[in-house]
């Protein structure tokens, strides 16, 4: 027992012990009547008197020789069955980790669901012994106690063992940090859209990455603390495309000049022929990492900007391409940084053709792109009906994107939710990819056609601001499904040219 326990146990039993007398008890079926009245009203001092033939207990009289009496209780021993070791626990061993996972409620799908013990369902009972830094808080202190909060249930993919924590302050602080807590540092940076120090910590010492958020979340130089979530690019299994037409969009004066359109996606195919002088700069925010696919990011890029043999929704416009994806998946770390990227470029557009979970650092990022003028787009997903939101199209202020077919139906694979905002032709369209053209489907091919939509508005009145293209498209949009905005397809098809004559 630690001797803060220790402490604890000895200062309620002695505050209780002033509060009231402690009465002696007994279960010894031998005494008389007269001494079980005796035994009842003695104190512990005095009850040995009672045990004298004929004697009355004397308040506050000397306590028998010998101790208590056989079978008797004190308030003291009740204080420390109270108070067990934390090994005493059924599941939790000597060391206080739990063995068994205690059920954690899951915001998203109600009580009752088991943890997982790699989300952070675990209960909070013991750390890794931190290292005090220099001049910095001891180990063992409530600053750095596991008990600051409980562990966080977490919802979604996430990179098993790390973290992500905006740390006010240098390095210094960061590496004092990641030492009170048992972490390392795997990387660091200044991010512009957050307005603070973005850290990526390590876990070595396998904690679960809830149970690390917890221990963080009580320390006063982290201000923020989310998973390093994973998001995964929306392309769905592969007509000439009858994007234009049904967009309302007329091929031939199809332009989005002097419109640049940032892409977060895959690595791309700069040679294709599609892309000629289509592609403005690039940044590769996972250098290190082997290129093994550029399909995606050249078929989003090519139905936004395309030109030569394949024509763009907005041929004219400039792509600023981020590399932020790798076998379809990438992780907020990354993502962040190449939005952050995204939005120092000369860009009108952020296309984001991919999905995850919730995530605090992202929605912090959106919003202050959001706040520097920038129009988001972004796919709905592809993950069915029963899916949960997908991010960050079901942020305020970014534009989520649900896909159709060549009959205006919703494709089938779309997630559904109050959140979609409009739809567009992203089931069987033709897009540019290695080595030609090919059908694709999924909502991240929607947003691109949103994107090279909102490229022709912006050519024609590129003072419209990122409000006024929001409620342009929502007002213009052809009414699919149940009327008015509804969870399928928001408030409908995208309707170009009614978007470009809507007035303020």
């Amino acid at each position: 027992m630690s001797p803060g326990a220790q402490l604890l146990r000895f200062l309620l039993a002695a505050s209780l012990l002033a509060a009231a007398p402690v009465r002696a008890q007994t279960n010894d079926p031998n005494l008389t009547p007269e001494q079980l009245d005796c035994l009842s009203r003695a104190t512990a001092a005095t009850s040995g008197d009672c045990l004298k033939p004929g004697a009355r207990p004397t308040p506050g009289g000397p306590a028998p020789e010998g101790g208590r009496l056989p079978g008797a209780v004190s308030l003291p021993e009740l204080l420390v069955d109270l108070f067990p070791n934390p090994g005493d626990f059924p599941g939790v061993p000597s060391g206080g980790q739990s063995a068994v996972p205690l059920p954690t409620p899951n915001p998203q799908r109600g009580p009752a669901a088991p943890a997982d013990p790699s989300a952070g369902g675990a209960p909070a009972v013991a750390s890794a012994t931190p290292q005090a830094s220099p001049g910095g808080t001891p180990p063992g202190s409530l600053a750095t106690s596991v008990l600051a909060a409980p562990p966080r249930a977490v919802s979604g993919a996430f990179v098993p063992d790390e973290v992500l924590a905006t740390v006010d302050g240098g390095p210094a602080v960061a590496q004092a940090v990641a030492a009170d807590f048992g972490l390392e540092i795997r990387s660091q940076r200044q991010s512009a859209l957050l307005g603070t120090s973005l850290v990526r910590f390590g876990i070595p010492d396998g904690r679960p990455v809830g149970v690390v958020l917890a221990q963080l979340a009580g320390d006063g130089r982290t201000t923020s603390r989310e998973p390093n979530h994973i998001y995964d690019l929306q392309q769905a299994a592969a007509s000439p495309s009858f994007a234009f037409q049904r967009i309302s969009l007329d091929e031939a004066e199809a332009n989005g000049e002097n419109v640049g359109v940032a892409v977060i996606d895959t690595a791309i195919d700069d040679t294709h022929p599609a892309l000629e002088g289509v592609i403005a700069a690039s940044f590769d925010a996972m250098p290190g990492v082997k290129v093994t696919a550029r399909d995606h990011a050249t078929s989003v890029a090519g139905l936004i900007a395309g030109t030569g043999t394949f024509k763009g929704m907005a041929p004219g416009s400039k792509v600023f391409h981020a590399r932020a994806f790798e076998g379809g998946k990438s992780n907020m770390e990354v993502i962040l940084n190449a939005l952050d990227w995204a939005a120092e470029q000369d860009v009108r557009i952020v296309n984001m053709s991919f999905v995850g979970p919730k995530n605090a650092l992202l929605e912090q990022a959106c919003l202050a792109a959001r706040a520097r003028g920038l129009i988001l787009v972004a796919a709905a997903g592809n993950n069915g009906p029963g899916a949960p939101y997908g991010y960050p199209a079901a942020y305020d202020g970014v534009i989520a994107v649900t896909a159709t077919d060549a009959r205006d139906g919703l494709m089938k694979q779309a997630n559904r939710g109050p959140y979609v905002y409009v739809s567009a032709p992203g089931v069987d369209v033709l897009a540019p990819v290695g080595g030609g053209t090919d059908l694709v489907t999924g909502t991240s091919f929607a947003a691109a056609v949103v994107s090279g939509a909102i490229a022709n508005l912006l050519h024609r009145e590129p003072e419209r601001s990122a409000a006024w293209v929001e409620k342009a498209l929502a007002a213009t949009a052809t009414d699919l499904g149940d009327k008015g905005r509804d969870t399928d397809f928001g408030f409908g098809l995208i309707n170009t040219k009614a978007a470009q004559a809507a007035k303020e």
